[in-house]
């Protein structure tokens, strides 16, 4: 863990080095997935099968790579009442949430007489990755599934690697609507949602988080399909004063580190005492953590506290650029409002970002590796396209037909100003 404070000569850089670390996929890893994109993509089926045995240690056919109907009723009924419920919950405030987003179709008539508008329709078919790896993940299925269903999305097909699938994660495929599921992992899982595999036809775009294999796979495929974003490791910041209890963004902190040993946790507070405490708090509930080895290994080399004045935050928030912000301080409102660039705000001590996670009915599909400088997390939109419409009679035609011929012909393109010049009556 790095302990930085902003009074320190050379504290701009040394920070800046901290935020830019290199996180990313390894050389080797996207050697591996260059290989299994183009076994399936040149084998379809029987590369899926052969991968399956190789790297998943599983035998699979064409009869029982798809999870069937019975399989997902039984697995669902197979989780427990209080979970399923929870299920049911987040899904109605996160369906609540997306419908909110909904675009209007618009058109309208320009001072020209131009009719202008544009059309909002959704994507035909969407790929889902679950991941199966470190835990199940039913809020992953609900998260990336529900707004494609508000969107109108009429294929969603979702993967995640072969073995025992989680009845948590089925109850949430049930309540999100999901009914085509396939026993398929890591980058070839990918490939085949590209490409198409024997059973498996290719969708139009994929979502969902996965490991280096996948996040290198979604990269190679961007073009042929669609892809929501290239997740890294997750990150948080959280800002707090001295007012807070310890022990509570100790937890906060550690709730982003448990994923993964790359991920970034980062306390900026302006009370150094209140720091030390947080430290000590953090200590404590890693040796009782059921996922402290990678929380620990995150913490150890990810792990950052600044010291700073608070009215700074909002410009080291924006200098890190985090997948997650908490703002735990009696006002948070002004500072928040200061800030440009993050994936998702938690305002207030009783707003902890894993509510974010599972119930709150906003996105956890985030931005990462300081992609919120550019980038937005996943939305409505990210399963609709719009369609631009432009509608001419004589007169509006008349009206801008000449700075088409005019432009055409600076371009050097003859037979654009034609199609224009023509229409005019012109001869060229």
């Amino acid at each position: 863990m790095r302990r930085f404070r902003i009074t320190d000569p050379g504290f701009e850089a040394a920070f800046a080095a901290f935020v830019e670390e290199r996180r990313d996929t390894p050389e080797e890893v996207d050697a591996i997935v260059r290989d299994v994109l183009g076994a399936v993509r040149a084998e379809g089926l029987p590369a899926l099968l052969r991968l399956a045995r190789e790297f998943d240690h599983v035998e699979l056919d064409e009869s029982t790579i798809q999870v069937t109907a019975n399989e997902i009723e039984a697995g669902a009924a197979e989780c427990p009442a209080e979970v399923r419920e929870a299920i049911a919950f987040a899904a109605a405030r996160i369906r609540a949430y997306h419908e909110r987003q909904r675009p209007a179709d618009q058109r309208f008539t320009d001072a020209a007489g131009v009719e202008l508008g544009w059309r909002w329709t959704p994507l035909d078919s969407v790929g889902v990755y679950v991941p199966g790896g470190r835990a199940a993940y039913p809020s992953t299925v609900l998260m990336n599934a529900v707004p494609a269903v508000v969107a109108g999305v009429s294929r969603i097909a979702m993967v995640t690697p072969p073995g025992r699938l989680q009845p948590a994660v089925l109850a949430a495929a049930k309540e999100a609507g999901v009914s085509e599921i396939w026993r398929v992992g890591g980058a070839q899982a990918v490939g085949a949602l590209a490409y198409g595999a024997g059973p498996i036809r290719p969708v139009d775009k994929i979502v969902g988080p996965g490991n280096a294999f996948v996040t290198a796979a979604k990269r190679r495929v961007y073009g042929v399909v669609g892809i929501d974003a290239l997740a890294g490791p997750s990150e948080i910041v959280v800002v707090a004063d001295g007012a807070n209890r310890a022990e509570w963004i100790a937890a906060d902190l550690l709730s982003q580190a448990e994923h993964d040993p790359a991920a970034q946790s980062i306390l900026i507070t302006d009370d150094e005492a209140f720091a030390r405490s947080v430290e000590a708090a953090v200590e404590a509930q890693l040796t009782a953590l059921a996922t402290g080895e990678a929380a620990r290994a995150s913490w150890r080399d990810h792990g950052a506290v600044v010291i700073a004045p608070l009215d700074e935050a909002p410009r080291l928030v924006d200098r890190i650029a985090p997948e997650h912000v908490e703002f735990a301080v009696a006002d948070p409102e002004p500072l928040a409002a200061r800030v440009r660039h993050a994936g998702a705000m938690f305002l207030g001590r009783y707003a902890p970002e894993a509510i974010g996670d599972y119930v709150a009915g906003s996105n956890h599909v985030l931005p990462t590796s300081r992609a919120a400088r550019f980038s937005s997390g996943l939305s409505l939109h990210d399963f609709l396209k719009r369609t631009s419409i432009v509608k001419c009679d004589e007169a509006a035609f008349a009206a801008i037909a000449p700075s088409t011929v005019a432009l055409a012909d600076a371009e050097g393109l003859p037979a654009h100003a034609r199609s224009a010049a023509i229409r005019l009556g012109q001869t060229r």
